[in-house]
């Protein structure tokens, strides 16, 4: 019996995925590269390896490659914060304004453009859990929608490399008004960073060491971190832009990127990169409730609790999102803190579990956790943005066609 036989799955079933990926994706240049890593128990059961990791030097890709990963950021920057919170040190029902005071009187928006706006005041203040499940009233510039996301992009507040750090990002949000009042919508956003922000200042440590002490040593995530290394440069991917007609722009460049120095803005949203086994390392943790390999990051009730949908009054994303862009697709997906959330799978219309969660990032990653089989999944490649291709849906199906024992 094959160890795919042995841990429920059809070997026969499993080689689609390879074949899918690599006649659909990488073999008419519409992805540079497909890194697809699949465990049950933790055990890997599949792992896919195609195309290049730097297609115009013609080197291959590797299974210890290093990719940006945008916002697969945000479920790590989440855990970290919920450490604290088990710890005692901050709450979710705490006002945001009790650790950033310069937002106490943030508005919401009523009219006028940046500088000056007219606002009203909001239903309740922002708590810390609006923060987690992006229903703070915040935004992202790219979301192209509003006078407030226009202002964020006149700021540059969401430039990882550019002139400003994490506290004078803060700062400048305490200028610009909020979308909505907190709890009132669900709006994709830089909340995550202002999670990475209160981790800083509740841990009394930089981001970038707090995640590293409580996160990446533990797990021995030792790819993981907010810069590319001097010994990672070699394993350093391209990144690439969609273009018209299916094909590719080279966008960042891995041997002349702003990833190779440290980042004045350390993004809590988005700004680490990372390994496929690093982050089936993470994945594993959570699939375990908090504990991987004799290392403890968090109570399995804390896990169950990220994991549960937070959305007001149970609603999925269909009824509150306001986002033009998110990493996830809505019916019968709610949100968590920190990922998205399956509570009524038949809604979804793919094959999932109830009580999966996942997210992605916007370079065509993705990760999922599916408790419910046992499940971790976790996929690479380099392609800005996400929305090009449904890819995310379409690994999900390989894999469930593939699963032939389940639990549920």
């Amino acid at each position: 019996m094959s160890k795919a036989e042995r841990l429920g799955f059809s070997p026969e079933r499993l080689k689609r995925i390879d074949a899918f990926l690599e006649e659909k994706y990488v073999g008419p240049g519409r992805l540079p590269c497909a890194q697809f890593v699949l465990a049950r128990g933790g055990e890997v059961v599949h792992q896919t390896l195609l195309g290049q990791q730097d297609p115009e030097r013609g080197v291959p890709l590797a299974e210890d490659t290093v990719f940006r990963i945008y916002s697969m950021t945000k479920p790590v920057t989440s855990v970290a914060l919920m450490q604290l919170v088990e710890e005692g040190k901050i709450a979710l029902d705490d006002p945001v304004h009790r650790y950033i005071p310069a937002w106490k009187d943030l508005g919401v928006f009523s009219a006028g453009v940046n500088p000056v706006f007219a606002t009203t005041p909001p239903e309740r203040p922002m708590q810390v859990v609006d923060l987690l499940r992006h229903t703070s009233g915040l935004t992202y510039g790219f979301q192209n929608r509003t006078n407030v996301d226009a202002a964020y992009r006149k700021l540059k507040l969401e430039a990882m490399h550019g002139e400003h750090d994490l506290e004078s990002m803060i700062d400048m949000l305490s200028r610009v008004p909020l979308e909505f009042s907190p709890g009132e919508a669900w709006n994709y956003s830089v909340a995550t960073d202002v999670v990475g922000y209160l981790v800083q200042t509740v841990a009394g440590k930089p981001l970038d060491v707090a995640l590293r002490e409580r996160i990446f040593e533990p797990l021995g995530m030792v790819d993981t971190g907010f810069f590319v290394r001097d010994d990672q440069r070699n394993r350093f991917a391209a990144c690439y832009d969609a273009v018209l007609g299916g094909k590719m722009k080279l966008q960042d460049d891995p041997q002349k990127s702003p990833y190779l120095a440290p980042p004045k803005l350390l993004s809590g949203g988005g700004g680490l990169v990372g390994t496929a086994a690093d982050y089936m390392r993470f994945a594993n943790m959570l699939l375990n409730r908090g504990e991987l390999d004799g290392a403890r990051i968090l109570a399995p009730k804390t896990v169950d609790l990220m994991a549960s949908n937070h959305l007001p009054g149970g609603a999925d994303l269909t009824e509150m999102s306001r986002s033009l862009f998110s990493e996830s697709t809505n019916a019968g997906v709610g949100f968590g803190l920190g990922f998205a959330v399956v509570f009524d799978p038949p809604q979804t219309l793919i094959p999932c579990s109830l009580g999966e969660f996942y997210w992605g990032g916007a370079a065509s990653t993705a990760f999922w956790v599916d408790p419910l089989e046992d499940i971790t999944a976790v996929f690479m490649t380099q392609l800005l943005p996400s929305s090009t291709y449904p890819i995310r849906r379409e690994l999900r199906t390989l894999v469930y066609s593939a699963l032939m024992e389940t639990n549920g």
